[in-house]
């Protein structure tokens, strides 16, 4: 596949990304990635490496990985694709597995993806995706030609405000972010599925030890949630779009109210929780989340960046976010660390929001799937 690496791309990523550890890359095809300015405290000249993994390809959404390293990636449309990574590290062209019958209007579609940490037994992936009357999550084996099978259904679902981070927690549950689905008052509606996060088993029945034992609802007042990670001590954190004030990262209590629709950012009341990082929204709508380390590293779609924000290893805030690849790549979607220890990111130029008035323009490689890493990491350095 084509590499690629601008000066202001490689300049931003090294800035903020080298002090991560991300495992060794894969050689570039030609010569060596250059030496780039290292931030205070990092080993002196990393050079960072980016790899376009593939391109062409039509606002892909959900992102995980098989046991053996395999990338599953989902298309909002419903395909659902594989990219093989080969012994030496190097990415194969994307190869599709087969197509889900979806309702992608609007911010509808196949959405999150969540690959079961029992998969050389089950074979089982998780989707999250948009049917013409609701959002649901289903499991499929990705080899076989079998209908998905639901394991929860009846999530509120809407052209705007769909949710569909989907990710397995580190306690073995599926966790599932859910929107408001253009209803603010679904969020503070506890029978409602809408504008939560849900915990549930793998059959989708509510997970031992949620806040309501007959719930999957695990924290509720949330407007739009497209990210989910967890940190080194197991808490876990959420992205989360704003209205017209803040856009938001919460730090996510069983039980918690986050406020939506009374308050957008911090509340000051004690019935709420507020959130632990803010932006205005035209520089951030972060999607997908991870963290590396003690960093949380958000990616952006109205903001076209990565925040990687520090924390304590408590978990509380550690210091200013900083953001990087600024306008490089347009609007981000989805961002996992593969198997290979590379930081792999998402664009979503082709979902109709990439405009000349923000700042965006699509062209003809987009979109892509980037992964980074620096040689830092690659030498074993941090």
């Amino acid at each position: 596949m084509r590499r690629l690496l601008t000066a202001a791309a490689a300049a931003a990523a090294a800035l903020s990304l080298a002090s991560c550890s991300f495992g060794e890359p894969p050689e570039p095809e030609t010569g060596q990635a250059p030496n780039l300015p290292t931030p205070s405290g990092a080993p002196e000249s990393p050079a960072t490496f980016m790899d376009v993994v593939a391109e062409g390809l039509e606002v892909p959404w959900g992102l995980d990985f098989l046991p053996d390293g395999t990338a599953i990636v989902g298309e909002r449309s419903g395909r659902l694709l594989q990219i093989p990574i080969a012994a030496d590290g190097s990415a194969g062209a994307p190869e599709e597995l087969r197509t889900v019958d979806v309702d992608d209007t609007g911010e509808g579609g196949l959405l999150g993806i969540a690959v079961s940490p029992g998969y050389a037994e089950d074979r089982a992936v998780y989707l999250y995706y948009t049917t013409g009357d609701d959002n649901r999550i289903a499991r499929i084996d990705p080899t076989a030609d079998a209908a998905p099978e639901p394991v929860l259904t009846g999530i509120p679902a809407s052209d705007h405000h769909n949710g569909g981070a989907l990710e397995f927690g580190p306690d073995g549950y599926l966790y599932a972010a859910t929107g408001d689905a253009g209803d603010g008052d679904l969020a503070q509606d506890r029978a409602s599925l809408g504008g939560k996060i849900l915990r549930l088993t793998a059959d989708g029945e509510p997970a031992p030890g949620n806040p309501d034992p007959d719930s999957p609802v695990y924290s509720l007042g949330h407007r739009n949630v497209e990210g989910l990670a967890w940190n080194a001590a197991g808490a876990l954190f959420a992205t989360e779009f704003g209205q017209d004030v803040a856009d938001e990262v919460n730090r996510i209590e069983p039980g918690a109210n986050y406020g939506w629709p009374q308050y957008e950012g911090p509340a000051g009341d004690d019935a709420f929780a507020d959130p632990v990082a803010t932006w205005e929204p035209f520089e951030a709508s972060c999607a997908g989340a991870v963290f590396l380390e003690d960093s949380l590293v958000t990616a952006c779609l109205r903001g076209q960046r990565l925040w990687i924000v520090p924390f304590e290893a408590s978990g509380a805030p550690a210091g200013d976010p900083q953001a990087a690849v600024v306008g490089e790549f347009g609007r981000l979607r989805s961002v996992a660390v593969g198997p290979d220890g590379m930081l792999w990111v998402t664009t979503s130029n082709r979902d109709g929001r990439c405009v000349e008035e923000r700042g965006c323009t699509a062209n003809e490689a987009d979109d892509r799937i980037i992964r980074f890493s620096t040689s830092s990491a690659a030498q074993g350095r941090v």
